[in-house]
């Protein structure tokens, strides 16, 4: 199918990515987005070989090599400092034929931003309403002023988050969304805990402290397992970073208290994780969920905004090679896109709670067993999520 008129609802990473992979087939995409302003949610983000392929695929391999972080090796410490394990990433990037990109949140933005095009973006707009029949979706847009308007298209694609305010018209219900058990501090900081072109994680007490290199500086995040802030009355949501996280980590080794010497309580964002179970259908006629708007992943794999881009290209792709109906393309689109997003949803919470401790005996076991691994099912793993996806 050739130059359909397309609506994406979100400018995120998956709305982006899939603006731009529409428009190169030569659809007409127009973007818009409820927030008046376009801010990055988090300071950084872990691009692994699937997400960066999923650019070069797009034209922007040559501006995100540019702006990724070098990460050529991993190291696991204790709160003591002392080894689990240390390896290099030439493996993975030899087996996969990608390296990955630690990158700056906003660089990423900027990159998208530009390359969907400024001219075809929209802020300040808020879909709160989908109808469609056969031919058309009208979707009802409230404007920065309150008033309403009416924009048709031939196909929509919510790509509005995680408190999607959509998803019901695909789905025809919300979703719930739970919490994962742990909350995450994250930033960036001059210098890291480790070799400037390592990932260093520190691991214990059902805790973790990262840090990778990107762009003029290192991307850091904390992890504490904490209640749910939703069943604690009276939690104000933000404590001072500083304050807290030395409250939390003021006994482990020095480079973690040097990372939390070293940030900005007040450009250190604060997240409460949160997921959702597996759905059956992204799509429904000519209207398809991408993203978090659908499958909002715990970060405990880096893939998150990975499985959006996937989102991106294989919608892009079955609307290039298919030409019954924009509604069978969405079909085949989420007939692919339900079982491979469920598969790393799955990983990535069984990962968050072992990593996190909601069975102690679990994960001491896992410390216990990396202590002294040669990496080398790390990087299986890693490879397994590359390798069973659309960019193999």
């Amino acid at each position: 199918m050739e130059s359909l008129d397309v609506l994406v609802v979100g400018a995120g990473m998956g709305g982006l990515s899939t603006a731009i992979a529409l428009r190169r087939d030569g659809h007409r995409v127009r973007i818009i987005d409820r927030v008046p302003v376009m801010r990055p949610v988090g300071a950084g983000i872990s691009l692994w070989s699937n997400g960066v392929k999923v650019l070069n695929l797009l034209g922007l391999g040559e501006r995100i090599a540019a702006i990724g972080g070098v990460m050529d090796h991993v190291t696991y410490r204790d709160p003591d400092g002392e080894a689990y394990c240390d390896f290099s990433l030439e493996p993975l990037i030899s087996r996969v034929g990608q390296r990955p990109y630690p990158v700056r949140r906003s660089d990423l933005q900027d990159l998208l931003f530009e390359a969907a095009g400024p001219e075809h973006i929209t802020l300040g707009v808020e879909c709160v309403g989908l109808d469609q029949d056969d031919d058309a979706v009208t979707a009802t847009v409230e404007l920065d002023d309150g008033t309403t308007t009416e924009v048709t298209a031939e196909l929509v694609v919510v790509a509005d988050g995680a408190r999607s305010s959509l998803r019901e018209h695909v789905l025809g219900h919300d979703v719930e969304r739970y919490y994962v058990g742990y909350h995450n501090w994250n930033g960036i900081v001059p210098k890291g805990m480790g070799r400037d072109d390592a990932w260093t994680v520190y691991l214990g007490e059902g805790k973790r402290v990262s840090s990778m290199p990107v762009r003029d500086g290192h991307y850091f995040f904390f992890d504490v397992p904490l209640p749910d802030p939703g069943s604690v009355p009276g939690w104000d949501g933000e404590p001072d970073a500083r304050e807290f996280l030395s409250s939390q980590f003021g006994h482990w080794d020095a480079p973690v208290l040097d990372v939390i010497a070293a940030l900005d309580p007040d450009a250190t964002n604060h997240v409460v994780i949160r997921s959702n179970d597996p759905v059956t259908d992204f799509a429904r006629g000519r209207v398809a969920l991408l993203g978090d708007a659908v499958h909002a992943t715990p970060p405990d794999l880096g893939q998150g905004g990975c499985q959006a881009m996937e989102d991106a290209l294989v919608l892009a792709g079955y609307l290039r090679s298919t030409n019954v109906s924009v509604a069978d393309a969405l079909r085949r689109y989420s007939d692919e896109r339900v079982p491979r997003t469920a598969e790393v949803m799955e990983r990535a919470t069984k990962r968050a709670r072992m990593t996190h401790g909601e069975d102690p005996d679990v994960t001491e076991a896992w410390y216990r067993e990396i202590r002294g691994a040669d990496g080398s099912d790390i990087i299986n793993g890693i490879c397994r999520t590359i390798e069973t996806g659309p960019c193999r």
